[in-house]
């Protein structure tokens, strides 16, 4: 998916990076502008997220410290002992109502990172350090979508073949597979796609591709030898919620022939109590973010029993079209 940026703004140190320049080949028409850091334009004050999401603008940037960050609670570890994630970019190209970045940030202008080797550079000192590493690629933005312009997937993928040590999960939407498809599977590479009935990609995951065309990415996946999940996270309750999120766990078993090498990673909606705050305040016409949600601590959630409801719903339904053993909870 090439996207159209009407202006992109470049940090002066990075200005005449190989990598900077890649991308603005892309780009030919964009008005390009200098900028000091990109934190001058990305966290300046009063600024409208909405009105900025309508027409993002893109920022280039290079990432001085901070290459790693320890995995949020409200992302599941798998049971990884060094759970962690990098932030490439920040900011995603698709508009789902349900979306901490929202409440994370005070701009829907999208930054990219171009100094990925430092990236690496701290990945492997990490590793020689710690043993292993379980990195979410895919964290404040969703990676595998912005391929065509930054790809910097397909260098991850080509740095884990070489760090045997290092586990990837690279989380999508899109359906962009192919702008990988060349790369040989590893095994410690997992590509992760979040999927939803239609009528929640319909009216709440905006710009995002249909159901179908997700599926159609996974199949090309797991043909081709790549381990596969499908994370049904958040499972939203939208009216009738019941019957889409069953109508859903019908379709992956017909289109996914109950295939046993995929596995499924489920979970309720929940969030920062401060970001969801931030939401609500610019999204005032999303009816799924003014459920009268329960809050612990900082964490807003469905209530306990109706948690439990969903995951029990949705587990039920997987179950009768895969295997138990297949199925995990992310947050429950």
């Amino acid at each position: 998916m090439l996207r159209s940026f009407s202006h992109i703004y470049i940090e002066e140190g990075i200005w005449d990076h190989f990598r900077t320049k890649e991308i603005l080949t892309k780009f030919p028409n964009a008005v390009k502008i200098p900028i000091r850091h990109y934190k001058d334009h990305f966290n300046r004050n009063a600024q409208n997220f909405r009105i900025q999401k309508q027409s993002p603008k893109l920022i280039l940037a290079e990432k001085k410290d901070q290459f790693l960050y320890r995995g949020s609670d409200f992302s599941p570890d798998f049971s990884h002992p060094h759970f962690y994630y990098n932030t490439l970019a920040l900011n995603c190209i698709y508009d789902c109502e349900y979306c901490y970045l929202q409440g994370m940030f005070p701009s829907a202008n999208l930054v990219l990172f171009v100094n990925w080797e430092d990236f690496f550079i701290e990945t492997k000192t990490f590793l020689n350090q710690n043993g292993s590493l379980y990195l979410a690629l895919s964290y404040d933005t969703d990676l595998l979508a912005l391929e065509s312009f930054f790809p910097a997937t397909s260098k991850w993928i080509q740095f884990a073949s070489e760090e045997p040590n290092l586990n990837l999960e690279i989380r999508t939407k899109s359906t962009n597979f192919p702008s990988i498809s060349h790369l040989t599977p590893i095994p410690n590479v997992i590509l992760a796609w979040t999927l939803s009935p239609e009528k929640v990609i319909e009216t709440i995951e905006h710009g995002t591709p249909s159901l179908h065309a997700r599926i159609k990415s996974i199949q090309k996946g797991i043909q081709v030898g790549w381990t596969v999940r499908i994370c049904i996270d958040p499972i939203l309750r939208i009216p009738d919620w019941k019957t889409h999120y069953q109508s859903l766990a019908e379709t992956l078993g017909k289109e996914l022939n109950s295939n046993g090498s995929i596995e499924f990673s489920v979970g309720g909606f929940r969030m920062n109590v401060d970001f969801l705050k931030q939401i609500i305040s610019k999204r005032k016409d999303s009816a799924i973010l003014f459920h009268p949600f329960e809050k612990k601590e900082k964490i807003v959630s469905y209530s306990k029993d109706e948690t439990e409801e969903i995951l029990d719903v949705m587990v039920t339904a997987l179950e009768k079209q895969f295997s138990s053993s297949q199925i995990k909870l992310s947050y429950s």
